[in-house]
């Protein structure tokens, strides 16, 4: 016997055939209980085109200990009448547990039908015993690991497709939508994930009305780009709403969000900034707590100016030793109040300078006219245009626009 399990006078190879698949060093294996058929199997590959390692198998079993060790791209011929396997039950078997083997099965000359059915069984192709030549021979072998590998690549580019838009439909999900209960307040976002195919990313957002009328806000930035940041980044929103909703305080808010994402992290040098707005229902007012956040934008009718609130150190720096406090800022009847993320300002515009906060002001003052989410729009639509030569806005991005309605 030769080292391939084909009896020594079998042995024999051809010419190099040009094929991707055969660059991966695929392997052809005979299934055949019948030594004249596999020396004429092993002759017309001789003569054919295809340089490949052949090994034959008296029957399924061994043909099964074979496939469970090879890591190569395979092709298997298999003959559909063996000691322990008949007819169309020995295709179930090999494609049900090696389905990314390609098998071309071997029929005699009546059992053209037996060998269609094979085909619709998963079997790549079918070859009458008594009409094979080595050019058909090599030809099925070459079509039917093709057609294998195209079937096993449309197969992971359909699981990719439905992976993400079931990831997409989540995301979706997940995205803030605000609870408010009337009609008073208006709110306009733009939310931009950094990372490449996320609509998420570690920026949030959120808004919520209470009871007594009083409206509250939240914008925050996760430190990192990842899936992890992304998911910390609805952890910490989802922990905030909650929090408004059970009556806990302004700061005592920022201190929960910073224990959460303390617990949360999967990374000790992961933090977090965070802005936090009360609008009381008398409309006159804001109250503002900043943790490493950067400053807002006030519109006053068509004038827009870059506001700082107090701040105190960012969430997870230095866990507990944080001390933060409320600024209260007066609000005129046409006050408005844009929120954002740092991305929205980070992007280069040259190859040792940044948009920077004034850069961002400047474009601001130039759509002072524009309607809310016209307005922020046009902000994220600058600022991004600024930033394409230079690789574009490589960070996430959120903007939030809030106000009372006028005449509400």
């Amino acid at each position: 016997m030769g080292p391939t399990g084909i009896p020594a006078q079998y042995a024999g190879s051809a010419g190099v055939a040009e094929s991707s698949v055969w660059d991966l060093g695929a392997a052809i294996l005979l299934v055949e209980d019948d030594s004249g058929d596999a020396l004429l199997v092993e002759e017309m590959l001789a003569d054919s085109e295809l340089d490949s390692t052949l090994t034959w198998c008296k029957t399924l079993a061994e043909a099964q200990r074979f496939l469970r060790s090879c890591r190569t791209p395979v092709c298997v011929l298999l003959d559909l009448h063996l000691p322990d396997s008949h007819g169309i039950d020995a295709v179930r078997q090999l494609v049900d547990s090696f389905p990314d083997a390609a098998v071309v099965v071997l029929t005699g000359l009546a059992e053209t039908e037996t060998g269609l059915s094979a085909v619709a069984h998963g079997a790549q192709d079918y070859l009458l015993k008594g009409r094979i030549d080595p050019q058909a021979l090599s030809r099925a072998i070459r079509y039917a690991l093709q057609r294998k590998n195209a079937e096993r690549v449309a197969s992971a580019i359909r699981t990719s497709q439905l992976i993400a838009q079931e990831n997409a439909r989540l995301e979706r999900a997940l995205l803030p939508i605000p609870l408010l209960h009337g009609h008073g307040f208006g709110v306009a976002a733009r939310y931009e994930a950094g990372r490449a195919h996320g609509l998420l990313s570690g920026d949030f957002y959120d808004v919520v009305e209470t009871a007594d009328g009083a409206v509250h806000a939240v914008i925050g930035d996760v430190s990192g780009h990842g899936a992890a940041e992304a998911a910390l980044g609805v952890c910490l929103r989802v922990a905030w709403r909650t929090a408004v909703l059970t009556g806990v305080t302004q700061l005592e808010k920022i201190g929960l969000l910073e224990e959460i994402l303390v617990a949360e992290r999967s990374d000790p040098h992961v933090f977090a900034t965070v802005t936090t707005l009360v609008f009381p229902p008398e409309r006159d007012r804001v109250r503002v707590a900043r943790a490493g956040h950067p400053g807002l934008l006030l519109r006053r009718g068509t004038d827009v100016s870059w506001v700082e609130p107090d701040t105190g150190m960012a969430l997870g720096l230095l866990p507990g030793a944080g001390r933060w406090t409320i600024t209260e800022l007066d609000l005129h009847p046409d006050s408005e109040l844009v929120l954002f993320t740092d991305g929205l300002f980070e992007g280069r515009t040259g190859p040792q300078s940044r948009l920077g906060e004034e850069g961002l002001l400047e474009i601001a003052r130039g759509h002072g006219t524009l309607a809310p989410q016209a307005f922020i729009d046009a902000l994220v639509a600058e600022a991004t245009e600024s930033a394409a030569p230079y690789g574009g806005l490589a960070d996430d991005v959120a903007v939030l626009h809030l106000g009372w309605e006028k005449n509400v």
